[in-house]
């Protein structure tokens, strides 16, 4: 059975803006690690949480430029869930994980968030 897409102009929004932002982590790890506390404010990242974060970056680049480009259908919506499904997965973890009950805070939110806001695209799609 074949849907037509509502907006498929919406994820293809949210694929270029997780691309971005990913570029921007990939080029300087400190984008991510200070507002997470897995890095001091002032100093330099450890190599560890550097390939760490570059790693994120990288599983967001891919999955916002498939979200991006994917043809409309059944492979934005996939593309799609898995941001969705990338969101859920840092929800958790950061969630649960990270050093600070703040930095939790906040990364709850903002993975919930885009999360959301990702569910959102996939039903436009």
């Amino acid at each position: 059975m074949t849907t037509s897409s509502k907006a498929p102009w919406f994820p293809r929004a949210l694929g270029a803006a997780t691309a971005a932002y990913s570029v921007a982590i990939i080029a300087k790890p400190e984008l991510f690690a200070r507002p997470t506390k897995l890095a001091p404010d002032a100093g330099s990242l450890s190599r560890g949480t550097a390939i760490g974060i570059r790693a994120l970056g990288g599983r967001d680049l891919a999955s916002g430029l498939a979200m991006a480009f994917a043809p409309d259908g059944e492979a934005l919506r996939t593309a799609t869930a898995v941001r969705v499904g990338s969101d859920v997965v840092d929800l958790v973890l950061l969630g649960t994980s990270l050093p600070d009950r703040e930095a939790r805070t906040k990364a709850v939110a903002v993975a919930g968030a885009w999360g959301a806001l990702c569910a959102l695209g996939w039903w436009l799609a």
